[in-house]
């Protein structure tokens, strides 16, 4: 039996709540010491990109860009709308999206305003004009939607893989996106990204075969090409569905050059998973990675490739859940991992946001949205575009271009794209949802230009 005391005071327990506040207090503390000493390192790596490598300094150059429209008014009868009540007015979305609207020809400019490498006395030679016509060295638009680059070392040259979207434009029923038949991957070469030879359909789609899963009834989308250096094949992968999506998966496609022809091998559901909006990407190592999104869009899953690119390990990670994230393209700098990401809301634009991360498999933290410049509704429209492709300049550290579709489901064939300069310099602005303050990474910084070129002698460099 034990006898109490009554003498001794019993011992007073910190409360819960103060013993919380003090554990919250040490944290904040701690992140905002560490928050100094990285901001006051990233300084440094940010004056590095921009005045010591003075020949980039202009393109990461905030170029602000106000945004001058009317939006139409109701073409409603006014007796209708006392009687029916008025309607919600058209967002500028709305407008852009409608091809009828002088909204839409401000983000859609007519062959007159077109990029072209023919022709003569051309002082705009080299420079790109986001959502302009860009005619390739044939005089034709060039049709490498949803596309991503492959560069070949040995010769020097950039080839560009993208959807031919160079047909009607037809609904396949009445709810459904817009779309247009399956003509195949086209191939476009270059030595200086500005000016490109059309090389061709590399991979075709089918006219006869109702079985065959490039069918000219189904869905072939994202194409990207990487080099397999152990079996000396270049390697495609594609999002490939039916024409209602429920198909959801990926083809797979091989060649021995780079102009190909490729032939089609198949397609699969990696891991047993839905999988829509997709890239790949190859890292220094040559390990390959397969990103896509999945469980309705509503999450992104990695994978790495097996070693002749051909198929998925059994591993892979979610990433993003239940953030809704598509349209992925991946990057690398000295040693980081980077990824931008776009919403799901279709063909409408929405606001990109950048992530980045230690390692592929993650964890992978969200920095924010990207853009830069132009003005509040381009940063919130990714320009009136989405992701497809970060292409990496050599001889430019810290500086990539960021491809992206700008669509026009109207008329698919004269969806444009939009090329911007992508640098990584600088503290983040942006805190993580899901953290005390700002990530332990350099901003990802997409800067507006509504004309700009890649500095002289790049190449050299």
């Amino acid at each position: 039996m034990r006898f109490r005391n009554k003498h001794l005071r019993p011992a007073k327990r910190c409360p819960p709540s103060l013993l919380i506040w003090s554990i919250i207090g040490i944290a904040l503390l701690f992140h905002f010491y560490t928050l100094s000493q990285i901001q006051s390192n990233q300084i440094e790596t940010r004056i590095y990109y921009s005045d010591e490598n003075s020949i980039t300094k202009e393109l990461e150059t905030v170029e602000e860009e106000p945004l001058h429209v009317t939006i139409a008014r109701s073409r409603r009868n006014p007796r209708a709308v006392r009687r029916k009540g008025s309607q919600k007015p058209p967002s500028i979305i709305d407008e852009f999206l409608d091809e009828s609207s002088d909204v839409h020809e401000l983000f859609f400019p007519d062959m007159r305003r077109a990029i072209n490498p023919r022709a003569e006395g051309n002082d705009s030679a080299g420079y790109f004009y986001s959502g302009h016509v860009w005619l390739d060295t044939d005089g034709k638009p060039i049709q490498a939607h949803g596309g991503g680059i492959l560069y070949d070392e040995e010769t020097g040259t950039y080839y560009w893989y993208g959807e031919n979207k160079d047909g009607p434009t037809y609904l396949a029923h009445q709810n459904a996106a817009a779309r247009v038949d399956i003509i195949g991957v086209s191939c476009y070469s270059s030595k200086d990204l500005w000016s490109w030879k059309n090389e061709g359909i590399v991979l075709r789609g089918k006219k006869n075969d109702e079985t065959h899963d490039l069918h000219k009834s189904n869905v072939l989308e994202r194409p990207k090409v990487i080099y397999n250096d152990i079996t000396k094949t270049y390697v495609m992968w594609m999002h490939i569905d039916n024409a209602n999506y429920s198909k959801a998966s990926v083809g797979v496609a091989t060649s021995q050059n780079p102009t190909g022809p490729f032939q089609y091998l198949y397609s699969i559901q990696p891991h047993g998973c839905e999988s829509r909006d997709m890239t790949i990407f190859k890292d220094d190592n040559r390990k390959a990675y397969l990103i896509y999104s999945s469980e309705d869009n509503s999450e992104l899953h990695v994978s790495p490739l097996t070693d002749d690119y051909l198929n998925v390990t059994n591993e892979f990670k979610s990433i993003f859940v239940r953030r809704h994230r598509e349209a992925p393209a991946l990057f690398k700098f000295e040693g980081t991992y980077y990824m931008i990401t776009s919403g799901c809301t279709g063909w409408a634009p929405n606001s990109a946001l950048a992530h980045a991360s230690e390692s592929m498999m993650g964890p992978w933290e969200t920095l924010g949205n990207p853009c830069m410049g132009g003005n509040v509704i381009f940063r919130h429209t990714t320009y009136f575009s989405q992701s497809t492709f970060v292409l990496p300049l050599p001889g430019l550290p810290g500086l990539f271009i960021f491809m992206a579709d700008r669509w026009n489901p109207a008329n698919l064939r004269d969806s444009r794209y939009v090329w911007l300069p992508l640098a990584i310099g600088g503290v983040s602005d942006e805190s993580l949802e899901y953290s005390f303050g700002f990530p332990l990474w350099p901003r990802v910084s997409i800067y507006w230009h509504k004309r700009w070129r890649l500095p002289d002698g790049w190449r050299d460099l």
